[in-house]
């Protein structure tokens, strides 16, 4: 570890001081924190259960990784990489090029994501931005269409995104989600990260 992360970590767990979050949730949440110095996301933070134990499995079988913008994608590559990983697939990347918005898919994100769940049944499906994309997403999980391994939900703002955060906590899937109106790319990098350095430990 940089000896400025550990610093950073050190400084964060004085602040937090006493929790009651179980170790690898709290290493998920802390370099969250960490990424946006944001320490209200201590208490903002909901795993399924069994979450973080199949986001690890998933890393340590190489399944793929689905995301949403190429924020994420930028953020989690490196880290990755250093695992073994050789790609990864941006929803960005697979929006059909006839692609119009209709009332069903309103957005390229929401598209782009359409196509990865026809690719994949499977896999570590992050959202960081776009509440559409998820909210696609958990349509195919409704039909049986896709099984992820893990869903990690957390896209920011203010249009669909609870709603979104909710839809997802309604279908059994593990996952893990920001609450409310917070969340993000940085957020969402972060949470991937955490798992893959926990893999590998």
């Amino acid at each position: 570890m940089h000896p400025i992360t550990a610093e950073s970590f050190a400084i964060i767990d004085q602040e937090i001081g006493p929790h009651n979050w179980p170790p690898e949730e709290y290493a998920i949440i802390r370099r969250a924190i960490h990424a946006t110095a944001d320490f209200e996301l201590l208490d903002l933070f909901e795993f399924s259960g069994g979450a973080v134990t199949a986001g690890i499995a998933a890393l340590k079988q190489q399944k793929p990784v689905i995301v949403d913008v190429r924020m994420v994608q930028m953020g989690i590559t490196g880290v990755l990489k250093g695992i073994g990983y050789s790609s990864i697939a941006c929803a960005l990347d697979y929006v059909p090029e006839d692609f119009m918005p209709s009332a069903a898919v309103t957005t390229r994100t929401a598209a782009g994501m359409l196509t990865l769940t026809q690719q994949y049944s499977t896999g570590i499906f992050v959202v960081g931005n776009a509440p559409t994309a998820l909210l696609a997403l958990v349509e195919q999980i409704r039909k049986g269409r896709v099984k992820p391994a893990l869903v990690i939900g957390v896209p920011v703002g203010f249009v669909a995104v609870e709603e979104a955060k909710q839809a997802l906590a309604e279908v059994h899937v593990p996952q893990i989600q920001v609450r409310g109106r917070k969340g993000g790319s940085p957020v969402a990098a972060a949470i991937v990260n955490a798992l893959a350095y926990l893999s590998q430990e």
